[in-house]
């Protein structure tokens, strides 16, 4: 039956009502969770938590939580539980709601590494302190999702290691297939064996110095990650992508799943790897091999990262800077001596012998009474420039290859200093990656590549490190080094190498010409005469290229305590040269 329009109007006015009641106790609800001081204090507390704004957190929480925890405490136990989630940032996502008895939830967007965004309720207790809100500590306040009595934790895993291809579409390297990731071996099988183990590096468990730095990304301690070699250069990209659990006490907050990455194709020819470790053979020290293009074909020994005195084949430096100074040209011509006296010390030339004349010859016979005033005239400033040009003092983009160094120019004072550095000795110290990367910075025309060990990588960027016609006159001088110079054991017969040597002495032999002057304490290269300049004094040195004009590989050879660089490290580079030529490089 239809109700009279009295009735109706009745009805109404008490729907109004009701809907009015509702309103005003929704508003009253909404005041008690957003507008409340302690649901204000929980959001503005929240939105801290979500910029990392750990001081500030601490100064909103109650004293008695103070008292019994230092803010660098409290900060630490919000940073570990962000990085056991791999946590990258953090956002508020949502209103405040009041649980009752001075509790507050804020939703938090958790943006993390492994498991994507997460939107979780962040819960505070608040307190009151003299009439003021204050947030209580509970372990909630830890990471979005906890509730109370629950502790984050996180179990993470990595898929098996991707397989390392050499140049030629080959395995160089793998993991066991099906094998438990934490259980592989610390070197990963290779078909060359142990050939290859200088090249690789090893793999194992995450070193504590890197820990943190890696738990943030999910990597378990117990890896296996890169510790050297290409396994440690290339590492990120080998590792794939880690999966697990985030957990809160026993509750799954979050899962991933790992993914390992593809197979890297890297630039490291097979044949050239093995013909480097067979030519360095037992000795200790290095062979770097690489194009000039600065990608890394072939390691072996201490070749990346042995770091030692690079005697005269610093000359490619000092000749560089002083064409490009118009401080000699090599024409320049030279008196004859047996040494150079700077400071009041003699640097003797090697074995004391005469030499001088131009500066193509002075080059070519590593003359040290020419080359040693020579960097005096070129003086600190422009020698370290050109050392930094060719990649001295900057890193060298392979990780776990050191920086080679020389000191700043204000660093070397006195003629001793300054001609100490312009032969590779005082306090210059390279690898043979270093000197590899000058010899293909000439080879390539006075442009410095970043050295790698990708294949068909695109090119990264390139550092003009001197012009192309100074370039092409260095070229020339360590082309006569190996036709009729100190570096004719290096000499392939039909094919025109450029190289350089370099005898660097470890201790000093330099005696001073005056009456009550010290010591040198900056041995001489190929050097002082003296009981010291002996074979176990002197790293040999050797650094070449070939073809001169179209080069197609660059080597460094450097052999510790094993005589001059023209008698033993040149026969070892000139192995490895013709194994790459003869091998279609």
């Amino acid at each position: 039956m239809t109700a009279s329009p009295r009735v109706r109007r009745r009805r109404a006015r008490w729907l109004a009502a009701l809907s009015l009641g509702a309103f005003v106790l929704g508003a009253i609800l909404a005041t008690k969770g957003e507008g409340s001081d302690a649901a204000q204090l929980s959001r503005r507390f929240a939105g801290e938590y979500a910029r990392h704004e750990y001081a500030a957190m601490y100064a909103q929480l109650d004293p008695a939580t103070r008292r019994g925890l230092s803010r660098a405490r409290f900060a630490a136990l919000l940073r570990g539980d962000l990085a056991q989630a791999t946590a990258t940032g953090a956002q508020l996502a949502g209103r405040t709601r009041s649980l009752g008895g001075g509790r507050y939830v804020v939703p938090v967007r958790v943006h993390t590494r492994l498991f994507g965004t997460l939107e979780l309720p962040y819960q505070l207790q608040t307190t009151s302190t003299e009439g003021n809100p204050a947030v209580a500590y509970s372990d909630t306040l830890a990471f979005p999702g906890l509730r109370r009595g629950e502790r984050l934790s996180s179990r993470t895993n990595l898929p098996r290691r991707a397989s390392l291809l050499a140049a030629d579409g080959s395995v160089l390297a793998e993991s066991p297939s099906g094998s438990v990731v934490s259980e592989e071996p610390t070197t990963r099988s290779s078909p060359l064996g142990n050939a290859a183990t200088a090249v690789l590096g090893q793999v194992g468990p995450v070193p504590p110095a890197r820990r943190a730095e890696l738990e943030a990304q999910g990597v378990p301690a117990e890896g296996p990650i890169g510790l050297g070699g290409i396994e440690l250069a290339l590492d990120a990209r080998l590792r794939g992508t880690p999966g697990g659990e985030l957990l809160a006490g026993s509750r799954l907050l979050a899962y991933a799943s790992p993914h390992p990455a593809p197979a890297l194709h890297t630039s490291i020819s097979p044949a050239l790897q093995e013909a480097a470790v067979s030519a360095l053979g037992g000795q200790y020290g290095g062979v770097l091999a690489m194009r000039p293009n600065g990608q890394i074909l072939a390691v072996a020994g201490i070749g990346l990262e042995g770091l030692q005195p690079p005697g005269s084949t610093f000359k490619m430096v000092t000749v560089s800077a002083a064409l490009a100074a118009h401080v000699a040209s090599p024409h320049t011509v030279f008196p004859y001596a047996t040494y150079a006296t700077l400071d009041g010390v003699k640097l003797s030339n090697a074995n004391g012998e005469e030499c001088g004349g131009t500066l193509e010859l002075a080059f070519a016979v590593s003359c040290n009474s020419v080359f040693t005033p020579l960097g005096v005239k070129v003086g600190a400033p422009r020698l370290v420039a050109s050392a930094e040009g060719f990649g001295f003092n900057h890193p060298t983009g392979i990780a776990g290859a050191p920086a080679s160094t020389l000191p700043a120019a204000r660093e070397i004072q006195g003629e001793l200093d300054v001609g100490s550095t312009a032969i590779g000795q005082g306090q210059v110290l390279a690898t043979p990656l270093q000197m590899a990367t000058v010899a293909a910075t000439i080879a390539d025309g006075g442009s410095r590549p970043q050295p790698s060990f990708l294949a068909g990588a695109a090119a990264p960027a390139r550092h003009d490190a001197l012009s192309h016609a100074v370039a092409v006159t260095v070229r020339r001088l360590m082309e006569l080094v190996v036709r009729e110079g100190t570096g004719t054991a290096a000499a392939i017969p039909g094919v025109t190498v450029a190289g350089k040597t370099g005898t660097a002495e470890l201790k000093s032999s330099c005696q001073a010409e005056q009456p009550g002057a010290s010591e040198s304490t900056h041995a001489g290269e190929e050097g002082c005469v003296g009981p010291k300049s002996s074979a176990e004094n002197t790293d040999a040195w050797f650094a070449a290229f070939a073809p001169a004009v179209d080069p197609r590989i660059v080597v460094c050879v450097m052999l510790v305590k094993d005589g001059a660089g023209g008698a033993t490290a040149a026969p070892v580079a000139r192995q490895v040269l013709e194994a790459g030529l003869r091998g279609g490089l």
